[in-house]
């Protein structure tokens, strides 16, 4: 186990168990699969509250919603290339820079969604949806994403299986700060006070790790993939550089990329950094590991279209292919589930998810401001 406490809310702690069994392997793998059947001779709690989420038709695909919030993200994509040429050479680019950033993001959500087949039921559909919209419009490779992604959401907040909490420039946990080594050790000591400014790279990070990733053994159809990010990058960088002088055309790159990362990071960090963190000795079943691991935060619509329903995390987690508008109604009804079952079920505002985000990156690097 951890050997500190990984997140502020009080979060049941599961006992160390002996090392799993091939058995036990095959059932992490295929999370549906004779999973629990001994606590209840309906089926496992997690087929109990799948019934539920069924039997109030929250699966259900919603064309009427994913046409109007692709086609209005589309339509403000176009607007914002055109009142670039629009407003000339003016120092008020700046300022459509940051709102592009956030178009950016929504074709981040929907490529999201696409993955997750809450679009399109068939994978074909979705591959293709998802490259036109991360690789061709927002830049980022959807194959390498997508691997990354998949792995995340099998094993969240694992040491050692999910990637999100791999140990790189930031450490996620005291263990992972002890073993930190040249960058990463400085950066850990005040990695609290840096995570903001880290954020600020992650857009570039993004184009870096796609372009990587194309050389790797796993990539499918990466001719592809690079072709689309090339053509994206050679359109983005080319159409600015054409409507503003050099200089208003850097200072828009560079405040549209470091403001897309901020926004990718406010969105994406609160749904699991400072909750439990998973260590091999750990036992948890698929519902636990989903809900103990991931944090929701409460909703509004402005809210819910800024963070594009993956506020509601714990949600998203469980039933990974369930349409956004449908999340609330199903938070609901997980709430009362866990409730009746005992599960730690934990909520919090976007302030205060911050907050606890912060103190867990300052817990975490604990051992090495100790050892400076």
């Amino acid at each position: 186990m951890s050997p500190e406490p990984t997140t502020l809310p009080p979060l049941a702690r599961p006992t160390p168990a002996a090392p799993a069994t091939p058995a036990d392997q095959d059932r992490d793998r295929n999370p549906g699969r004779g999973r629990d059947r001994d606590r209840d001779p309906e089926g496992s709690d997690f087929a109990q509250l799948t019934r539920r989420i069924t039997e109030e038709g929250l699966l259900d695909r919603r064309p009427g919603y994913y046409t109007a919030r692709i086609g209005l993200t589309l339509a403000a994509f176009a607007g914002g290339w055109y009142a670039l040429f629009a407003l000339g050479d003016t120092w008020l680019q700046l300022a459509l820079a940051a709102a592009m950033a956030v178009v950016f993001t929504q074709l981040g959500l929907i490529a999201h969604d696409l993955a997750h087949r809450q679009v399109f039921r068939g994978r074909r559909a979705g591959e293709i949806g998802g490259r036109i919209v991360a690789n061709l419009l927002m830049g980022m490779s959807y194959g390498w994403w997508m691997s990354k992604h998949t792995r995340h959401h099998a094993n969240p907040n694992h040491e050692g299986r999910d990637p999100d909490v791999a140990p790189d420039i930031v450490v996620w946990s005291q263990q992972q700060a002890r073993q930190a080594r040249g960058v990463a050790r400085f950066i850990g000591r005040r990695q609290a006070y840096l995570f903001v400014p880290l954020l600020l790279l992650e857009g570039l990070n993004l184009s870096w790790n796609s372009f990587r990733a194309l050389r790797g053994p796993g990539m499918k159809r990466r001719h592809l993939e690079g072709t689309l990010l090339v053509l994206h990058f050679t359109a983005y960088v080319g159409v600015v550089l054409v409507a503003l002088p050099p200089g208003k055309a850097l200072a828009f790159l560079a405040v549209h990329q470091a403001l897309l990362g901020v926004h990718l990071g406010c969105v994406f960090a609160p749904n699991h950094k400072g909750m439990l963190m998973v260590t091999p000795e750990m036992r948890l079943d698929f519902l636990r590991r989903q809900v103990l691991t991931s944090r929701n935060v409460r909703g509004n619509p402005v809210l819910d279209t800024l963070m594009g329903g993956l506020n509601y995390q714990i949600e998203h987690h469980l039933f990974s292919s369930m349409p956004t508008p449908a999340l609330p109604r199903a938070a609901r009804i997980t709430r009362r589930f866990c409730a009746e079952k005992g599960i730690p079920y934990y909520e919090t505002g976007l302030i205060r998810s911050y907050r606890e985000i912060f103190a867990h990156l300052h817990r975490s690097g604990e051992p090495l401001r100790a050892d400076h």
